[in-house]
């Protein structure tokens, strides 16, 4: 048995996961103005699982507004969306979307363990008025009454507890029901059937128990009647039922149970609330059985091929990594042993190569546990347009590319801020107010983001583009020089305007609105990206629109670097970062007075940073044509590096650095972590653009 921990932590998981599948399909309706027959049937059965998992976690409001939207659901899936008259959609979209919201807070809250909101009067006036709409209806006469059927019903093939088809006959003598389905195309379907019906008779008594088909012992041919309806099976006690549950649960092609228990025939319609209604889970409902939501099993009969998926704590991958690093820096340390040096172990060396390639392999697939798809981040932007088209009135789409791209978990957790500042920025400042603007123009009158993500082998690339205004220098630089940002008597490059935006309070809107306008800018954008290892640049052009676009490691655990000695110090530098290595002579150096020494390299002056001087180190050259100058770039910064050589590339293992070291703000001197060598010393991992802040600062 799992801890309470653990069954919380698969609840708010599975919720989540739910929920951003039910917001895609609200989304892809929406544009249709129309749900899907399928569609309606996953909304139903999304709510029913969260309706029985909160119930089950005793989360009762949330079960009681699931239930209702379930209701909502119920009259739609039987009356197919004709129902919702084409006025009264935009209301059910607009529903949907504040349910998905008010799941989401609460489920944070949940995590928080902070109390949950109980006055939800509201919520539920808003969904009883519009399934009143919806009753209004001349057919909904004839309309069963919404929580009657479903309260013990998963939306999914299989029967259901009210057997509308009439393939099984109900049997007050056994009143505790249990209907099971199978897998589709397991096979041999009667004799997996009665295979149950032996094990349940180890611990019950043949009068205890009744089973239809009943001649699943004797006719093979009762398979395709149990593929067709399923198999079921009832008990004189609710003990023995359990037992049985317990039966299925352990047999390996079992797809579905569902438990009732039985009511006798009543032909007066009840209004509303079923047991079920109290925030109960029907009998064995997946999700208390550890089934909540299989979001591989659609209904509409479409049935995914199975796949064998588990979820697994990030902390234990973290963990993962961490001993794949240390075998790494342990090999490397036992093949490049200076015991071994001068001998000649042909067999020692054939082994060490194997050990390489092993270990190399050990390393990629230990990092590819980590790789997740960017696309439930791209999705999340979907909603963000959506909501930001309606509120400001201001029609745009946004299209998705590379939405498969993969990279680090801890780092698509924590690119989404950036993502979202930027799609909220080219709809706040970029996508033009007025369509009559746009059409002036010579635009399609809708406005377009484009958010889109590949990957290069090291890094990913993540653009956001704009079709709108771009932006205006003139204006950026008149802000900048009225915040003090910018000197009135500098002449500015088109790109280092463009880089006044990416200042710590810098916003170009004259009033605060509910997007912008606060001081929180793109500066939190650079910020954010640059923690992860990674840099921001801007591009515009006045009238066609403006590109942002994020370059961010694969992996933040394992890095290329390129090793270089100062003196007795190693240090190691991301390989992203170098543009080029040159030898020169002191004649090619030009001497500044305000910016110290510079080199021309390809057209251009860049600075250069002498690292033994930086670190104040008390070995290593200081004559220019004894060491190697490295061309770096990170972001905005551009500049070279001097150092006394080069030792060779490495795939290294980043440490971080402990809290001790830290507290002493070494990240603001350029040190990003450190490394191990294959002979045990340890080499620091500079960071390339705080190592020019700081440089600056000598």
């Amino acid at each position: 048995m799992g801890s309470g921990n653990d069954i919380l932590d698969m609840y708010i998981y599975e919720t989540n996961t739910l929920l951003e599948q039910l917001e895609g399909i609200v989304l892809e309706a929406e544009k249709e103005s129309a749900f899907s027959q399928d569609s309606v049937n996953e909304i139903f059965r999304i709510m029913h699982t969260i309706k029985g998992s909160s119930a089950m976690m005793e989360f009762d409001t949330l079960a009681t507004v699931a239930h209702r939207i379930e209701d909502l659901f119920f009259i739609i899936r039987e009356k197919t969306m004709d129902v919702v008259s084409q006025g009264d959609r935009p209301a059910l979209f607009d529903l949907l979307f504040k349910s998905i919201d008010y799941f989401r807070g609460e489920v944070e809250k949940v995590e928080a363990s902070q109390p949950l909101d109980k006055d939800i009067d509201s919520f539920l006036s808003n969904i009883n008025s519009l399934i009143a709409k919806i009753q209004g209806n001349p057919v909904q006469e004839e309309a069963p009454p919404p929580s009657k059927a479903p309260a013990a019903d998963s939306a999914e093939a299989g029967p259901r507890h009210a057997d509308p088809s009439g393939a099984f006959a109900s049997d007050k003598n056994y009143p505790y029901e249990l209907y099971l389905t199978f897998d589709e195309g397991c096979g041999m379907e009667s004799l997996r059937a009665f295979m149950l019906v032996t094990a349940v008779r180890d611990f019950c008594a043949e009068s205890e128990f009744t089973f239809q088909p009943a001649d699943v012992e004797t006719n093979p041919g009762t398979s395709e009647f149990i593929i067709e309806n399923g198999f079921c099976m009832r008990f004189k006690s609710p003990e023995h039922r359990e037992g049985a549950i317990g039966v299925a649960k352990s047999s390996g092609a079992i797809q579905s149970y569902q438990s009732h228990d039985y009511e006798p025939p009543a032909p007066v319609e009840e209004e509303h609330a079923p047991p079920a209604a109290a925030g109960v889970p029907a009998g064995g409902q997946a999700a208390g059985a550890g089934q909540p939501a299989d979001a591989s099993r659609h209904p509409g009969n479409q049935h995914a091929p199975k796949e064998s998926l588990i979820s697994v704590s990030l902390s234990k991958l973290d963990q993962l990594a961490a001993v794949v690093g240390e075998i790494v820096i342990t090999e490397s340390m036992v093949t490049a042993s200076p015991d071994l040096k001068g001998l000649e172990l042909e067999n020692f060396t054939k082994s060490a190569r194997e050990l390489r390639k092993l270990t190399d392999e050990l390393q990629d697939v230990s990092m590819t546990l980590r790789m997740v798809p960017v696309s439930n981040v791209f999705q999340k932007m979907t909603r963000i347009v959506r909501d930001m088209t309606k509120k400001l009135n201001r029609p745009a789409k946004l299209t998705l590319l590379g939405e498969n791209t993969e990279v680090d978990k801890t780092i698509v957790d924590s690119i989404g801020d950036p993502i979202m500042h930027m799609i909220r920025n080219s709809m706040d400042h970029g996508i033009e107010e007025s369509q009559e603007e746009r059409i002036a123009a010579g635009k399609d009158p809708v406005g377009e983001i484009v958010l889109s993500a590949r990957d290069t082998g090291s890094e990913v690339i993540i653009e956001i583009i704009d079709d709108g205004r771009g932006v205006n220098d003139d204006a950026v630089l008149a802000k900048a020089i009225r915040q003090g940002i910018a000197s009135p008597d500098v002449e500015y490059s088109h790109r280092e305007i463009l880089n006044f935006l990416l200042a710590p309070g810098f916003s170009t809107n004259t009033e605060v609105t509910e997007f912008s306008g606060r001081g929180v800018g793109m500066d939190v954008v650079k910020r954010g990206v640059e923690e992860l290892g990674g840099n921001v640049s801007l591009s515009s052009t006045l009238g066609k629109g403006m590109t942002t676009t994020i370059r961010i490691p694969l992996t933040m655990a394992i890095m290329d670097g390129m090793e270089v000695a100062v003196g007795d110090s190693i240090f190691t530098i991301p390989i992203n970062n170098i543009q080029a290595t040159m030898k020169v002579g002191p004649g090619e150096v030009i001497h500044d007075s305000t910016r110290g020494e510079i080199i021309k390299c390809q057209g251009n002056f860049y600075p250069i940073v002498r690292a033994r001087d930086l670190y104040q180190l008390q070995s290593g050259v200081t004559e220019i044509e004894e060491g190697v100058l490295i061309w770096l770039e990170a972001g905005d910064h551009s500049y070279c590096l001097f150092v006394d050589e080069l030792l060779g590339q490495q795939q290294v293992v980043v440490k971080q650095l402990p809290a001790y070291v830290n507290s002493f703000n070494v990240k603001n001197y350029g040190i990003n972590g450190c490394t191990l060598r294959s002979d045990g010393s340890i080499s620091i991992i500079l960071d390339v653009a705080s190592l020019y802040t700081a440089a600056r600062g000598v």
